[in-house]
């Protein structure tokens, strides 16, 4: 837990020319999970028209802006990668000139170099978010004549990080991805649109079927007729593993491989590297549940429901501050009593990245009963910062970048502490995985750049 991600993205076109509002509202519900802070929209129907807020997707959008023309169009959920979010910031995001409007998931590595490089030619920016980048990247190719197959290889050229793209220029709809394929990015079509979005969820909660990912490198031109698609960039595919363990919805299908077996590999492995006697399995809600259940199976050990989630308080790991994440811990969790009293647990997790949220919910299952409690996670320990979109950006906030795994469980209070192994990991994801967070090998140049600079500090663990 205690971690933050950028984004999601959702576009469509519809095949008639009708309205797509509708269509992108229910794709942006579907992946609120992935940012909670604010949303955009932004409608093409000859003119560009927009809303955007601060808050929920339900909280910014009306009955009459779902009534709204415009027979393409694209969206943003967005939470800040870092302080508080901003309206300024908050995608897509719009360049008037060239009648372009740019949203994207993901964080671009040389964001600083490309900003200062742009704004010594007198750039401007309206805010500080990384569309504003992307956005001015394809304006270079734009103004220079190329098309948007000329502009988004120019891109891919220029951006250093992870980025999947959605973007209107003219009228037309177009969607590009990292050669690594960092972030998640799915196709769809349903009997009245061509959807892209950062999940599959988006596209079963429009009954639509799903045509599979947009390949790292590939780009994908939307027309009422159909999807041309065309590489540009050599794939080399390295997906963030945290989309597998933690981000995704588990009925999302992600680069081809369904994140609720994947979760479930992960708990059986958990079993078979460290079982241990226990009298229950406790999933952390939410996204532990699946490898909780399977650990459960795998270790003939009864699992229960022991914690229970008011949903009525936003995901801790959105949070800005970690004084208001420890607040809505307590807020937001609440163990059963009846299912740990006595009892020695098997806690389960996704993760450990500053240890705090971890300590707080040891804590608490404790003055419920337990008389042990066992923590297992289902990602290896997080040793080195990320710089593709997670929120993990400095070696001294990473526990296990200064802490023993002993030294780890000692802080947050548990009896037992063990971490699924990298092998383990990868193998049950059963894809390549950029695991840079977690062996520090980044795979990109500015990436590697980054962490020399910061410099580890020659902790034990990994992120």
């Amino acid at each position: 837990m205690d971690k933050r991600e950028s984004c999601g993205v959702v576009a469509a076109i519809s095949k008639g020319g009708g309205p797509v509002a509708e269509i992108i509202y229910k794709g942006m519900l579907a992946l609120q999970h992935r940012g909670q802070d604010a949303a955009g929209m932004v409608l093409h129907s000859g003119r560009f028209s927009e809303k955007r807020g601060l808050g929920l997707v339900s909280e910014i959008f009306t009955e009459k802006d779902l009534s709204a023309g415009g027979g393409l169009g694209i969206a943003h959920t967005r939470y800040p990668t870092t302080g508080t979010c901003n309206i300024e910031d908050v995608q897509p995001s719009m360049h008037g000139r060239l009648n372009l409007a740019v949203a994207h998931n993901g964080h671009i590595a040389n964001y600083a170099e490309l900003r200062a490089e742009m704004e010594k030619k007198g750039v401007s920016f309206r805010g500080t978010v990384d569309s504003e980048i992307i956005m001015n990247v394809l304006a270079e190719a734009f103004d220079a004549g190329e098309s948007i197959g000329g502009a988004a290889r120019h891109a891919m050229d220029r951006l250093d990080g992870s980025y999947s793209v959605v973007a209107i220029k003219d009228g037309t709809l177009f969607a590009f991805r990292d050669p690594r394929a960092i972030r998640p990015f799915e196709l769809g079509e349903s009997k009245d649109a061509y959807i892209a979005a950062s999940e599959t969820v988006a596209m079963d909660i429009n009954g639509a079927k799903h045509l599979g990912p947009l390949l790292g490198g590939e780009l994908a031109v939307f027309g009422r007729d159909g999807i041309t698609r065309k590489m540009l960039a050599k794939a080399r595919p390295m997906h963030c593993m945290f989309e597998y363990v933690y981000f995704s919805r588990p009925d999302s299908s992600v680069n081809g491989i369904w994140v609720h077996e994947a979760r479930g590999r992960l708990g059986q492995a958990l079993a078979k590297e460290a079982p241990v006697a226990a009298d229950v399995v406790i999933p952390i809600p939410d996204t532990s549940r699946t490898a909780a259940l399977y650990l459960s199976r795998a270790l003939g050990v009864p699992y229960e429901e022991g914690i229970i989630k008011n949903r009525y308080v936003a995901r801790t790991f959105i949070m800005p501050e970690q004084r208001l994440r420890l607040k809505a811990v307590r807020a937001k969790l609440n163990p059963v009593k009846a299912a740990v009293d006595g009892k020695r647990v098997i806690l389960v997790d996704d993760s450990i990245v500053r240890g705090t949220t971890t300590k707080e919910i040891v804590e608490l299952v404790r003055r419920a009963g337990a008389k042990e409690v066992h923590m297992r996670i289902t990602c290896p320990p997080i040793l080195h910062p990320c710089f593709y979109g997670v929120d993990m950006s400095t070696y001294e906030e990473l526990i296990a970048n200064r802490k023993s795994v002993d030294e780890i469980r000692k802080y947050i209070g548990a009896d037992s502490l063990h971490y699924i192994s990298l092998p383990a990991l990868k193998k049950a994801i059963g894809a390549e995985i950029c695991a840079g967070c977690l062996d520090g090998k980044y795979p990109t140049a500015q990436g590697t750049k980054l962490a020399r600079e910061r410099g580890d500090s020659g902790g034990c663990g990994c992120g």
